[in-house]
């Protein structure tokens, strides 16, 4: 294998994972196994991915490849880097805390309202966790 072009995209781990997938199915309908380290290190990317509480880890996946350009479009308006698009999709925020991990300067370049509004859209295009159920027999046991 030759690599062409070192560096000529940053990828997303929603695109990283698709395309490790496709190429273990491609590979199946072939009947054929690709190199062993190929192989291994795909096994463990995806095992990766696919561990809670990793964004990726929801089955199923709530959100492809396809959805990046439509939050892209959506955040526009808020001026948001390129790297911050990509910790978006990768860290994929529930509340203002993480999203305040995800964007520099939050505090200065955007009002609580603002950060609402990213936080939404965010949570629209991309989903949100379920809801982890609060145990209810929480009850202090004082002796």
């Amino acid at each position: 294998m030759k690599i062409l072009e070192a560096q000529s995209a940053v990828l997303t781990n929603v695109e990283v994972y698709t395309f490790l997938n496709n190429q273990a199915q491609q590979y199946q309908d072939q009947k054929r196994k690709g190199p062993a380290n190929l192989e291994t290190l795909r096994k463990e990317v995806l095992q990766y991915f696919e561990a809670p509480p990793g964004p990726l880890s929801q089955k199923p996946l709530p959100y492809d490849a396809s959805a990046i350009p439509v939050l892209i479009q959506r955040l526009r308006q808020y001026q948001i880097t390129k790297g911050e698009f990509i910790m978006l999709l990768n860290v994929r925020p529930s509340n203002i805390p993480a999203l305040n991990i995800v964007i520099e300067d939050m505090e200065d370049r955007f009002n609580s309202d603002q950060q609402q509004e990213i936080l939404d859209i965010t949570i629209e295009i991309l989903g949100q966790f379920p809801q982890e159920p609060e145990e209810e027999n929480q009850e202090d046991v004082s002796m």
